[in-house]
């Protein structure tokens, strides 16, 4: 999916990149290539920072949910491209509006909070299924969805394009429709509550754009909209058909 924040130049000169924007997306990459060579050289860095309940209770490694999100895998790159395209294309446009310290601080507020919500959803998964004590995650994802929220709550009807499929969508309904995807389509080493848990955090705090772009006015406005568009549609439909008919009948 994109956004629109293509005319936009930075001060790095690359298009569509923020200052912050750019900045966490080295940091994310240095980090991961310091795994990469670390693991390579017998140091886990991985295991140092990644987020689990056992490292964080009974290692006292109470930094797990402040390192866990500049962690990715080292086993599937696309893990890290895939989360810095995300924040590419919808990060600038916030940080654009905020500032970067804003949205610097609304970024990390999102990424630790969801670190606290696995560690509390991992704790209570636990009680029937032990393993979940040692579930580790790591990943950007949860910081991710929190801007991704931000931009649905801020522009609730902007459309935004899908690339799988290519299909245009409100952006209201974008994350409700990503967290549907990740809990249908997603395998294991999908951490849905680390989705959830930065779109909900994101939620609170944005509150008071949420309820102005969930309230029963706003959801009757965009059903409206909705229907004159099918209606459009099925007009624009009709009158295609029509002419082929007039052409095929000439």
């Amino acid at each position: 999916m994109y956004g629109r924040n293509r005319g936009y130049m930075s001060q790095s000169g690359i298009p569509g990149m923020t200052p912050m924007v750019q900045r966490i997306v080295i940091a994310n990459s240095v980090v991961w290539l310091a795994q990469l060579v670390g693991g390579r050289a017998g140091l886990d860095l991985t295991g140092f920072g990644e987020v689990s309940v056992n490292g964080f209770v009974d290692g006292l490694r109470i930094w797990e949910p402040f390192t866990y999100m500049w962690l990715h895998a080292t086993d599937n790159i696309l893990h890290l491209l895939f989360n810095m395209l995300f924040l590419w294309m919808i990060g600038p446009q916030l940080e654009m509006v905020w500032g970067s310290r804003r949205f610097l601080r609304f970024y990390l507020q999102c990424g630790i909070g969801a670190g606290f919500v696995i560690l509390g959803w991992n704790a209570l998964c636990s009680l029937w299924n032990p393993m979940a004590w040692y579930d580790v995650t790591v990943g950007a994802s949860g910081a991710i969805y929190g801007v991704v929220t931000a931009f649905s709550l801020l522009w609730p009807d902007r459309t935004i394009m899908l690339l799988i499929p290519p299909i245009p969508i409100r952006a209201i309904w974008f994350v409700p429709l990503l967290l549907v995807m990740d809990t249908l389509l997603g395998s294991r080493n999908v951490s849905v509550i680390g989705h959830l848990g930065g779109a909900l955090v994101a939620a609170v705090l944005l509150r008071s754009e949420l309820r102005t772009a969930l309230n029963w006015r706003s959801l009757r406005y965009r059903w409206h909209r909705m229907r004159m568009r099918n209606r459009l549609r099925a007009v624009r439909r009709e009158e295609w058909e029509r002419r082929n008919d007039d052409h095929r009948s000439h």
